[in-house]
């Protein structure tokens, strides 16, 4: 259901009385659940949002969010469990377990096929079609998606464990799951539980012969593909598999001499910068404090970095919102009684940033694009756009219809997107940053009164000149009048005005003595022509 990006309708803080509610239908979903567990799963006092959204097929579903991470969801009046939560009660659904190269075909949409699982000692749980289950990897307990069974457990062994055993409504990895925290499942040992009583088994085969060879066709079955995947882990047990980051695709945290709290201080930045850059636009204001988290700042995360606040020096989001107001990059402010919104935006205020040559971005993103598997399997031409691309670089009018796009158009689109900047070094001063493309100096001829001409120069200040200074140069050099104007339509820049057609001594004193590159200066081909009265 969650395997493509969905479209999110509305984001709000959820009301008193719904949570009550909420509450009763957990308890009347999954009475295993004691009152205790029931409030932890749905808080009474912290943030609950509720998150209507629709789906990629269409599916109106509504998610239940707590702690920047979605706990629930809610499809044509079902309720359902997401992975966050199975992860805190693994037990709360009967469970079942695959192998781990499935959990990518899981991810891709697939459903469950019966041939993929892997039946323990002490036999298959006992369901029947149309009851929710969990589904778990060899060698973990901790679920890895959330699907309803497709057939009985007694019709799946009639059936020699063939056909489709499981329709998968949600998974880890897919774009719920990408939703929240980005965490990555736990590491519980299965139970162990006794395998059934030898007796009661030799006789149920016996009262049923093709029963008992199916079995036996199972457990070569398993043995065999429990080899296959050994191998497939470079002859890694298959818990030692199961607990590798690696393994499950992931990419540990980076360290350095930074404390972790640094490194968290600055991926909240980094992740509250980019969610304002791009993904919150004007016409989204005011916008709640905990959707700007929850659908904004989260998705930002870089994949395998898991953003929390509280483990920040901040702790909680409203002191690192007061701290960016503080910054006067945004104003926050309390609509309603509790509920706190961001109101305004000043989207011209100077943001850090390193800056980055061409060259530099390109191996950034073909990185990224590398790491992250999304190289066309058909034409490697091609980049499969995943949300953060999107983000990056469509229009909204092209985020449902452009999935994929060649590789010198994605190149282009990310260095047009980057805001341009220019350095400007003197020797023995620190470099001069500035936003925008620097102006080349500027050389007109201009005509005054009797037919007189005269010389302008105009952006002298981007390049360190002082323009008082050149027209005294000029002046003595010239045996002309030079003076010094506001250059018109230019705040807080002057030009230089000297009598004559005096682009030959501009030359000289431009080129050879400040050694400026001759690209950055304009009309220098409107020197006067030998032989020709100036």
């Amino acid at each position: 259901m969650f395997a493509k990006a969905f479209r999110v309708k509305s984001n709000t803080a959820i009301k008193g009385s719904d949570r009550r509610k909420l509450r009763a239908d957990v308890m009347a979903a999954f009475p295993t659940l004691g009152t205790d567990q029931v409030s932890v799963l749905v808080p009474g006092k912290e943030e609950l949002t509720i998150v209507k959204l629709y789906a990629h097929r269409g599916d109106a579903v509504t998610v239940y969010v707590s702690g920047g991470n979605p706990i629930l969801f809610e499809v044509e009046k079902n309720l359902y469990p997401t992975v966050y939560a199975l992860w805190s009660y693994p037990d709360l659904l009967p469970a079942f377990t695959t192998w781990p190269p499935v959990l990518e075909k899981l991810v891709g949409g697939a459903d469950l096929m019966l041939p993929g699982l892997v039946v323990p000692p002490a036999g298959l749980p006992q369901v029947q079609k149309g009851d929710l289950c969990a589904i778990a990897l060899l060698g973990n307990r901790a679920p890895v998606a959330v699907g309803v069974a497709a057939m009985s457990t007694a019709e799946m062994l009639t059936s020699g464990l063939k056909g489709r055993g499981f329709s998968v409504l949600h998974t880890y990895q897919d774009h719920l799951w990408r939703s929240g925290d980005k965490s990555s499942p736990p590491s519980l040992a299965p139970l162990a539980l006794d395998p059934p009583d030898l007796s009661e088994e030799k006789e149920s085969v016996q009262a049923d012969p093709a029963l008992q060879g199916d079995l036996r066709r199972l457990t070569l079955k398993g043995e065999e593909e429990n080899g296959e995947v050994q191998r497939m882990c470079g002859e890694k047990s298959l818990s030692e598999a199961s607990e590798d980051p690696s393994f499950r695709g992931l990419n540990p945290d980076p360290t350095g001499s930074k404390t972790l709290q640094e490194q968290m201080d600055e991926l909240v930045q980094r992740c509250f910068l980019h969610a304002l850059k791009c993904q919150v636009r004007k016409a989204d204001l005011p916008l709640l404090t905990s959707t700007f988290l929850g659908s904004h700042m989260l998705s930002c995360c870089p994949e395998g970095r898991q953003l929390d606040i509280k483990k920040s020096s901040y702790k909680k989001l409203s002191k690192f919102l007061q701290h960016m107001q503080q910054e006067q990059i945004i104003q926050v402010k309390e609509l309603s009684k509790g509920v706190e919104s961001i109101v305004a935006v000043d989207w011209k205020h100077p943001r850090k940033g390193s800056i980055l040559e061409g060259g530099e971005v390109r191996t950034i993103i073909i990185n990224y694009v590398k790491r992250n598997d999304l190289v066309d399997a058909d034409n490697k031409n091609l980049v499969k756009l995943d949300p953060i691309l999107c983000d990056c670089i469509l229009e909204k009018n092209e985020q449902h219809t452009i999935m994929k796009l060649p590789w010198d158009s994605l190149l282009t689109r990310c260095l047009e997107k980057l805001q341009p900047v220019y350095q400007v070094t003197f020797p023995g001063q620190e470099p001069i940053v500035k936003k925008g493309r620097i102006c080349p100096i500027d050389i007109t001829l201009a005509q005054r009164a009797s037919n007189k001409k005269v010389t302008v120069v105009r952006n002298l200040e981007a390049y360190g000149l002082d323009p008082c200074s050149v027209a005294a140069i000029l002046q003595q050099r010239c045996q002309a009048s030079a003076t010094v104007t506001p250059a018109p339509g230019a705040k807080d820049s002057l030009q230089v005005q000297i009598q004559g057609n005096q682009i030959h001594h501009l030359s000289r004193l431009l080129l050879e003595e400040y050694q400026l590159p001759r690209k950055h200066i304009q009309g220098l081909e409107k020197a006067p022509k030998p032989g020709k009265k100036k």
